[in-house]
């Protein structure tokens, strides 16, 4: 795995040139009573103030949580990382993106939108701290980190299709990268904290429930997001998976796949692809997700009792699938 350090020296160098309707939809009176304040600071300002190394080693200095977790200070010498640094924030470039994400994102706006993500996380698990949020201009090394003591948002990756420069990722996860996904993309990492699973003897079920577990959290820590952006689909895509559910449930049931242990065969239906020409040309990738997530919603459906916790808490995939009785029915042509 790359250090952040060599991310973020590669980036200076490598910028190159609706299932729920959101007017409808009411915070719950329970999970407004929540109280969930958010800290935000933007450092883009700081570190844009940056003109030299000395400079850049103040900032590393004042912001001593975020220069340690997510810039990493403690794993290289000051001078190192200072130098880095005072390079990025006098690339052109990058005071041009900056400025875009600055008019992009506004602080209040972004803490009204965190605020009820944060209610509803705390709602379902009490004990969960909202941590501090910083929001920063990473030169596109890092989209976004979370820990228990920090969130930071690097808004650089998230200003959209007229950005200046943008993320040096395929179209197809790029157009993931706009202001509308910010919130999918923090719910869903902040569920690995949740998320339980067995670690050994893996199989293709136990990835697909595993991400369909979060992306069940994702929908019910922002029950207004629409299902395209909490799945990073386009609408197309998914009115293409919804209407051939059942035909992409009986190709892993046909193929004997759920079982399947094999890495490089659980990726091809779990991780980033364009399409899935082994189920159809048209299938989007990482639709083993989407399947694991319709999976986890039956289960739900037809357990109310079950908590987003115990829920969360699960490991065992087979136990999901067997008690939710999934089986999706086949429907006849395509879709227009």
């Amino acid at each position: 795995m790359r250090t952040l350090l060599a991310l973020l020296m590669a980036a200076g160098l490598g910028l190159t040139a609706c299932s729920k309707g959101q007017e409808s939809c009411e915070l719950d009176p329970e999970v407004a009573k929540v109280s969930a304040p958010v800290a935000l600071e933007r450092l883009e300002k700081p570190f844009f103030q940056i003109k030299n190394p000395a400079d850049a080693e103040r900032f590393i200095q004042e912001h001593g949580l975020f220069s340690r977790q997510f810039l990493q200070s403690g794993q290289y010498p000051t001078s190192v990382l200072s130098t880095t640094l005072a390079r990025l924030a006098t690339n052109s470039g990058l005071q041009k993106l900056g400025a875009q994400a600055d008019t992009t994102f506004r602080a209040e706006e972004l803490q009204q939108q965190l605020q009820p993500m944060f209610q509803h996380i705390r709602y379902y698990f009490p004990s969960f701290r909202v941590p501090p949020v910083k929001t920063f201009v990473s030169g596109l090394s890092q989209d976004l980190f979370v820990n228990d003591s920090l969130l930071v948002i690097s808004t650089d990756f998230f200003v959209g299709p007229k950005a200046a420069y943008r993320p040096n990722v395929p179209g197809y996860i790029q157009r993931r990268y706009t202001p509308e996904h910010v919130l999918p993309t923090a719910a869903l990492a902040i569920s690995s904290k949740y998320n339980q699973k067995q670690l050994t003897n893996q199989t293709m079920l136990g990835e697909m429930v595993q991400f369909g577990k979060s992306l069940y959290f994702a929908e019910k820590v922002l029950p207004c997001t629409p299902d395209s952006l909490i799945m990073g689909y386009t609408d197309k895509e998914m009115a293409g998976v919804s209407f051939n559910e059942g035909k992409i449930w009986a190709h892993f049931i046909d193929k004997n796949l759920l079982y399947n242990t094999a890495p490089f065969t659980i990726q091809k239906y779990i991780g980033e692809r364009p399409n899935i020409p082994e189920i159809d040309k048209t299938c989007p990738g990482r639709v083993g997700a989407w399947i694991g997530w319709q999976i986890v919603r039956k289960y739900m459906a037809d357990h109310p009792n079950v908590t987003l916790p115990q829920l969360m808490a699960e490991k065992n995939a087979q136990r999901i699938l067997n008690e939710s009785r999934y089986r999706p029915k086949q429907n006849r042509g395509r879709i227009s």
